[in-house]
């Protein structure tokens, strides 16, 4: 917020905006609202432009995904696909280096030291449900809908991290009969099997995604993106003694920072630690 409380824009007019919603926590919003967010080419270009920018910039702690209007995101925009397809082939050089930025954006939100909370406003489909998955976390409103859409138009249900992050999030039977059928899951049902961690009035959703991001932005910045990136490191994990292994590396050099030292002090004297993220 600026001095008189007004949300300061960091980008708008675009299809896809960023915003900062309040010190350390940014929102980027999918900003095409007749396509329900749907994702062009173009756009998914600019969402890796947003991101990697945010990705660079310390003074952003936490990034808050959602969209605009009554969806989050469609998924590819289609119409733009069959317009393509019309006019012939495209070649194998560039259709893959499109399936390659759209697999990027969850990429990004994955590797990037930020918390990314994924808030779900209605239909999220597709490349918008990968990117969803992406997210460390979850939050939806009871009109959300998720569906991977691509096995219902003659593409496999593997897109963007689909088939890597579905069957971790919430197991691989459920997560086979989903894609494979290409059914909708509502918000109760994510809810209940661990999709989303919570249901959030619609009115509520950015407001409740903030508290959330507060919450974790409580702890020191070290403690949090490196328990984001051991989280991430240790669902690939080898053995069980390999998890044990990074957790001890990390945890050494998490002991070796001064906010773990404030940290110590702070719980000692009974007050508010001090975080300084060094």
């Amino acid at each position: 917020m600026d001095d008189h409380g007004r949300t300061r824009a960091m980008s708008s007019g675009e299809t896809i905006e960023v915003e900062v919603a309040e010190a350390g926590i940014a929102v980027l919003r999918l900003n095409n609202p007749a396509r329900l967010n749907a994702f062009s080419r173009e756009s998914v270009a600019l969402f890796n432009r947003r991101v990697d920018d945010i990705a660079a910039d310390p003074a952003i702690r936490a990034l808050i995904l959602t969209g605009a209007g009554r969806g989050f995101c469609s998924g590819q925009d289609v119409t733009a696909a069959d317009a393509r397809n019309r006019t012939g082939p495209s070649g194998l050089v560039e259709r893959l280096h499109w399936q390659e930025q759209f697999a990027g954006m969850g990429r990004r939100l994955r590797a990037m030291p930020q918390l990314v909370v994924a808030a779900v406003n209605g239909p999220c489909v597709g490349a918008g449900l990968a990117i969803a998955l992406a997210a460390d976390m979850r939050i939806a409103t009871p009109s959300a809908r998720f569906m991977v859409g691509a096995v219902r138009l003659g593409l496999s249900a593997g897109e963007s991290g689909i088939s890597y992050l579905l069957p971790r999030l919430i197991g691989a039977s459920r997560a086979f009969e989903i894609m494979l059928t290409g059914r909708a899951v509502d918000a109760a049902e994510a809810e209940r099997i661990g999709l989303c961690v919570r249901l959030v009035a619609e009115d509520g959703l950015l407001v409740e995604a903030c508290t959330l991001a507060r919450q974790v932005l409580a702890n020191s910045p070290f403690a949090v993106a490196h328990t984001k990136r051991l989280m991430w490191d240790n669902l690939d994990a080898g053995s069980y003694d390999a998890a044990i292994e990074l957790e001890n590396r990390t945890q050494i050099l998490a002991s070796m920072t001064d906010d773990y030292k404030e940290a110590t002090a702070a719980f000692t004297e009974k007050r508010p630690p001090r975080f300084t993220g060094r």
